[in-house]
This record gives C-alpha cells, structure tokens and sequence, in this order.
C-alpha cells in the first residue's frame, strides 16, 4: 500500500515518472502487435495474425512490469500476469491451430480473460498513483472485457450452430475439396451459383423449386459452406475450372443451364467463355456487369489483401462473425437459413469474403471474354428496387449476349432479397425453368 510518505517521496525524487512508462510500454506493445502482423515475413493467415497480435501485446505488458520496477518508484509487478497469460494464448493459436486444444480453449480463454481484467484493475488501483491510470489503462481494460465478452458469445453461438450432415458430397478438385449437393432429376442440369460471400444455402427457395423439374445442382465455392479454402485466392477463371472439376469428377452430365446471382453472375459467364459446349443456356440474376479491360496480373508481390482478409478473419475469435450473421438470411427457409448463418461467421468464410472482392478486377475481366452465346437461351432479371439507370443499361446490354434472350425487372425486390425472399425468389426459379423448357424444345423463351 502507498502511504502518505511514499506520496510525498515520489514527489521529490529524480526517477522517472510511471505515466510515460505506462504510456510507452502500451504503446511499444501496439506498435510491436502492428509490425508483426504487417512484416512481410509473417504468413498471411488467421491464426498466425492473432498469435503474433498476441505477442506483440505481451511485450508490452512485460516492458510494463519490467521498467516500472526498474525506472520507476511504482514497480507494476501485476503486469506480469496479462504478458504470461497472453504467452501461454500465443502458444495455442501457433502451435495447435484447430486442434482439440484450441478447441477447448476457446471456452476457457474468454472467462480466464474476465477473471484477469476485474484484478487488474484492483492491482492498478492499488500500485499505480498516476493521472494515466484512468484516461490510459481503463480504456484498455474497457476494451480486454469487450473481448473477453466476445468469445464467451462466439464459444455460445458455434456450440449452438447446425451440425447437420453434409448434404450431397465433396469433392476433390485437386488441391482442395467443393461441396456439390444434386437433387431432383431429368435434364438439363441446372448448377446454381450464388453472389459473393455466399453460399449454397442461400439458394434455399430456388432449388427446390427447380429440382420438381430438372436435376438442379448447388455447390459452395472454396472456403464458403462445407467447401475446404483453396491455397490461394481463386478469380472467376479458377472458380469455373474447379466447377467443371467438380462437375465431371461427380459425373454431372452436362451440357448445363447456369444461373449466377451478382459476382455469381461473373463466374458464370467465365464458365461458359473457357467452355462454350458445356453451356446450354444462362440466367444472370442481377449479374455484376462484365469488363472489356485486359485481365490483371496476378499479384506477385505484398500480399496485403492476405493480411486484410486474415485481419478480418480473426475478428470471429471474439463474436463479430455470428454477430453480423444474425442480421442475415432472415427470410430464408428455416433451415437454409440456420446453415448460412453458421456458415457466415466462420473464419474461412470472411477471409474468403475479402479475397474474393480482392481478385474482383481479375474476375470482370475474365467474364468479360464471353461475347456471344449465339441463340442458347439467355434470361436477365434485374431487381426493380435499387437499380439506376447505369446498372439497367448493363443488364440490358448483358441481354444482347445471345439472340434467344429475355430481360425482366422484378418489381419490388432488391439485389439483396432476390434470393431470399420467397417471391422474388419465384420469379427466379421461372426464369430458370423457361430457359430449361426452351433448351428442351429448341424453341424460343416465352415472351411473358
């Protein structure tokens, strides 16, 4: 305990002052946390962008502790518990990445965490005479109990996710495995392809509906749904190589009627430049429009899209994921609906997320080599909420990619809800069904 001579001694003597030691110890901690996670010689992946995070904060606790006591009159000594205890979460992340261990301490970290924040600041309020004390450790204190309240929730909530089984199959592709769910039966196949940061069961409302009259066939793309996460980021070119993989490796007969909703549309579209003869008719829903531009190299240098994507990955550790996810897929069929809210808040899924908008250039521009589909039906719906005049004239210009084509606005749906909500989805599965009757008869799609 501080007395009342300690007070005055610390008034009088020439040793420095514990603020700028707390101060700088905090701020080494950060900017130690800041140059690993951005040094070009850390991985760019999740767990290697928490587990240095980690140490980069356990520096500056132990600076804390360590040159308190030897700067200082106030020896901090408490600060030793949060550098070993952010050591000893170093040492799980890195070395045990999705093993029973993490596992397990994903339900301990977060209680542990609360327990040590609450004697902090007891400790603190204790040792540390000090203005700095509750304009810079309360905050930090504040922010260590969000987290800790954080992964409490993200160990609930993935506790509480579906687990149902897998639905169809997977699929090696070569470096990776797709899920690949067929239902329904008769042809031509139709293979669904949702938007980007989406998975198969967003296509809750329009498969079943198309299966009562084809074989209909939903997959997730690397990293998203059941799929593994691919090596590396696939453009719209490799998402198409690897359906086709997936495809024939399943022995899905083709040709195929492809339906893509917004990026989906792209992927499409790079589906059937790379493989005309495997087309048979498309349905671009709301379609991000294609670009005449040369495609992109691919990036050979900083990966700084990696390390965004790991950065935002990690936010799941601590709730974000299933936070967002709760205010999603609403109006999707209960079950759907439960799968990509699981699916959602996972770290492969965000880190995928934010990969897939980084190659977005290379994407546009490969889809953009689809120039003609001839008469082989071709149906653009466009949501008639939401869509200015410039993203109609590229709905109507997609129109213009076949001679056998039809381009609707459905009124009263949004880019968002033209899955999800049930009537807007009605108006899809029909474009889907028109372009599979006008395949089956060789005739033109119905005027209506």
């Amino acid at each position: 305990m501080v007395t009342t001579e300690h007070r005055a001694h610390l008034a009088t003597t020439n040793r420095l002052h514990i603020g700028p030691v707390v101060a700088g110890s905090l701020l080494t901690g950060l900017l130690v946390a800041v140059f690993l996670v951005l040094a070009p010689f850390v991985p760019p992946e999740e767990h290697v962008v928490t587990g240095v995070t980690l140490l980069g904060f356990a520096v500056g606790w132990a600076a804390l502790a360590l040159l308190s006591t030897r700067l200082t009159l106030q020896p901090q000594r408490w600060a030793w518990a949060p550098a070993a205890y952010m050591a000893a979460s170093v040492a799980v992340v890195l070395l045990a990445p999705g093993t029973t261990l993490e596992r397990a301490a994903a339900w301990v970290w977060p209680p542990v965490l609360l327990v040590l924040v609450v004697w902090m600041f007891l400790r603190s309020r204790r040792d540390l005479i000090s203005a700095t004390r509750p304009w810079l450790l309360y905050p930090v204190f504040t922010v260590l109990l969000v987290l800790a309240l954080g992964g409490g929730y993200e160990a609930v909530s993935s506790a509480r996710d579906v687990s149902a089984a897998v639905p169809g199959r997977l699929v090696d592709v070569g470096d990776h495995r797709l899920h690949l769910s067929c239902t329904g039966s008769g042809s031509p196949t139709v293979v669904l392809e949702p938007g980007a940061g989406l998975m198969s069961a967003e296509m809750g409302w329009v498969a079943p509906a198309v299966a009562r009259d084809t074989t209909v066939c939903v997959y997730d793309r690397a990293g998203r749904g059941w799929s593994d996460p691919a090596p590396t980021p696939p453009d719209g070119a490799q998402t198409a190589t690897d359906l086709r993989t997936a495809l024939h490796r399943a022995h899905v007969p083709g040709p195929y009627v492809l339906a893509g909703h917004s990026f989906g549309g792209l992927y499409v579209m790079s589906f059937a430049a790379q493989y005309p003869r495997e087309v048979a008719g498309l349905v671009l829903i709301d379609s991000t429009a294609p670009s005449s531009a040369p495609v992109p190299p691919e990036s050979t240098g900083y990966d700084l899209a990696g390390r965004v994507a790991a950065i935002a990955a990690a936010t799941t550790r601590v709730g974000v994921g299933h936070l967002l996810a709760q205010t999603s897929y609403a109006d999707l069929p209960p079950g759907s609906r439960d799968v990509a809210r699981a699916s959602a808040s996972t770290a492969d899924h965000v880190a995928g997320t934010v990969e897939e908008y980084a190659v977005g250039s290379r994407s546009t521009s490969q889809a953009g080599r689809l120039d003609d589909l001839g008469d082989r039906p071709l149906v653009v719906l466009t949501a008639g909420v939401g869509s200015d005049a410039e993203w109609i004239a590229d709905q109507d210009e997609l129109a213009t990619l076949s001679t056998n084509s039809l381009h609707r606005v459905v009124a009263g749906a949004s880019h968002g809800t033209l899955l999800e909500d049930p009537v807007a989805a009605a108006a899809v599965s029909k474009a889907v069904q028109d372009v599979v009757e006008s395949v089956r008869t060789s005739s033109p799609l119905p005027r209506r």
